[in-house]
């Protein structure tokens, strides 16, 4: 099969870029305000379960600041492995362990939100800290699984190994993860803001492979590409789909709170 016409190509990336200038043009200024837009769009942001820079907080609540650094850190590893095209995921031995770590999201994420009642009595404290390692775990698991079914939609010939191959591999990589939660929890503002900024693009990134599997389940063009020129198409509806989505999401909240800022019923 054909690579994408020239033409396919260009009218993906004007679309592309009108939706990105339109969401640009309608979010707040500055690279911190545009963070904060993606954000919005998938997060509470509530100050109180967010990391702060001095009185600023990140553009993502703790929890999505780990579960999106650990997207960004799986992907950055897969890469520098040479396995950004692999195909399928990870053997079982693997997934009995990475399932169920990804799975303290679920449980600490539901100890937190039941504290906003007053008949829950939590069986620990919900802290920024284990929303954080929680978060990463989750993330690294969703991006070891979403990885694979991409490149075995997208690619002719995808990469025979797994995302994450043993046992000894994941340990690698949680030590990884271990690192960043470390780096977080420093809280030096630099290394803050720039784990605020990795996190938002995590965003950016999960949409764009979800948009692009979309573009080619619709176009009936699986497995169609060769080469990684053959991904700019898809890489651009992935894009626009993501900035469209993010988009809509944004306008509809600030329509009904009037305000950028998180949400604050809880304090």
């Amino acid at each position: 099969m054909p690579p994408y016409s020239r033409a396919t190509t260009r009218s993906l990336l004007l679309v592309a870029g009108l939706i990105a200038l339109l969401w640009l043009a309608g979010t707040p200024s500055g690279v911190l305000g545009k963070a904060d837009a993606v954000g919005y769009a998938i997060c509470h942001r509530i100050e109180a379960r967010s990391f702060h820079v001095h009185d600023r907080p990140l553009p993502l609540c703790a929890r999505c600041t780990g579960i999106y650094l650990g997207v960004m850190a799986g992907l950055a590893v897969f890469a520098g492995s040479g396995r950004l095209r692999a195909g399928r995921l990870p053997p079982v031995r693997v997934l009995a362990v990475l399932v169920p770590l990804g799975a303290t999201y679920a449980i600490d994420g539901l100890n937190s939100y039941l504290t906003l009642f007053e008949f829950y009595s939590p069986p620990y404290e919900p802290r920024n800290s284990l929303r954080l390692v929680t978060g990463l775990a989750f993330g690294l698991a969703m991006i070891a699984l979403a990885l694979p079914v991409f490149n075995a939609t997208v690619w002719r010939m995808p990469g025979r190994g797994a995302t994450i191959r043993s046992l000894r591999e994941l340990a690698a990589l949680l030590a990884i993860l271990g690192l960043i939660a470390a780096g977080v929890m420093v809280r030096v503002p630099a290394l803050l803001l720039f784990f605020g900024l990795v996190s938002a693009a995590g965003v950016v990134v999960m949409f764009v492979l979800v948009g692009g599997v979309l573009f080619v389940t619709l176009a009936r063009r699986e497995n169609a590409a060769e080469r990684w020129r053959d991904l700019a198409a898809p890489a651009l509806a992935g894009l626009a789909f993501a900035f469209a989505v993010i988009g809509l999401i944004d306008a509809v909240r600030y329509a009904l709170t009037g305000t950028w800022d998180g949400f604050n019923l809880w304090g």
